[in-house]
């Protein structure tokens, strides 16, 4: 139990360690800006093809006010559905507090990005973090909160790839920079990790918190989440072996894109696994 609270705290801890970080790269760093930038174009050159664009608006339509309130009830009904009303309050904490905290940092960070950048066509200011990041990843966190242990590592896979397509698509769309998808993230991610070690401590002390968490080993639930990374990878490397020159020859004219996708992703599933070692036996 106290190891639980212990890991969810230094989650929570290195969560707004990083949200500082990135803030300042972004705002105060001209060569991360600068790449910011460059991936800002490369996902942007996306939007010639018509049906990226299509899919990238129908994605980042989920996590909409209207769409997203549906969505959230998903989560809430599993709750209810297990008899876990504890976890369905914490969940609707943790949607409702991270959102409300996306939109203040939008009001108290709104600075301008650098000068440097006045010639791309994007949000300058008032975009950091991403609020449809923060919504994504919020409502995938929350899925694999009150599902069964059994079903974990599965939620945490589908979560991650939901939060992962919203952030591509507000990207493509050109609604946000990389770093604003990173912050909201993170948002999400550190008020997990916070509601968490509260629900944990709560316990402990003997308050009236209703159920308990129940979870098998970590490495048992991470095992559905990194056989669907493998299966993404595997199925890159059949395409690649099936019509190499194509994708060699895109790869190598978007090295830059390919990357920082890679990384957007490596972040996401890396959030969501973390969420499902907080979350086993103590």
């Amino acid at each position: 139990m106290q190891q639980r609270a212990r890991i969810a705290l230094l989650g929570a801890g290195a969560g707004i360690v990083l949200l500082l970080a990135v803030d300042f790269a972004t705002f105060h760093v001209l060569r991360v800006e600068r790449l910011d930038a460059r991936l800002f174009d490369g996902f942007g050159g996306l939007r010639a093809h018509p049906h990226v664009s299509g899919v990238a608006g129908l994605l980042a339509g989920l996590a909409d006010p209207g769409s997203y309130l549906l969505l959230c009830v998903v989560p809430l009904a599993i709750a209810v559905l297990r008899r876990r009303g504890d976890l369905a309050l914490l969940a609707a904490v943790v949607l409702l507090g991270s959102g409300a905290t996306t939109h203040v940092l939008k009001a108290l960070l709104d600075q301008a990005r650098s000068a440097a950048l006045v010639d791309v066509r994007a949000p300058l200011r008032g975009a950091w973090p991403s609020g449809h990041a923060t919504a994504a990843m919020a409502l995938a966190l929350c899925l694999v909160l009150v599902s069964a242990p059994r079903w974990r590592g599965r939620a945490a896979l589908g979560g991650a790839a939901f939060a992962l397509g919203v952030g591509y698509s507000v990207l493509t769309l050109g609604w946000h920079y990389p770093d604003d998808v990173i912050g909201g993230f993170l948002v999400a991610f550190t008020w997990m990790s916070l509601g968490v070690a509260a629900h944990t401590r709560l316990r402990r002390e003997g308050r009236p918190v209703a159920g308990r968490f129940r979870s098998t080993a970590a490495s048992r639930d991470l095992v559905p989440l990194g056989a669907g990374v493998l299966a993404v990878l595997a199925a890159v490397a059949a395409a690649t072996l099936a019509r190499p020159q194509p994708i060699v020859a895109f790869v190598r004219a978007h090295e830059l894109l390919v990357a920082g996708a890679g990384g957007l992703g490596t972040l996401a599933v890396a959030l969501a696994a973390a969420m499902v070692v907080v979350l086993r036996r103590a």
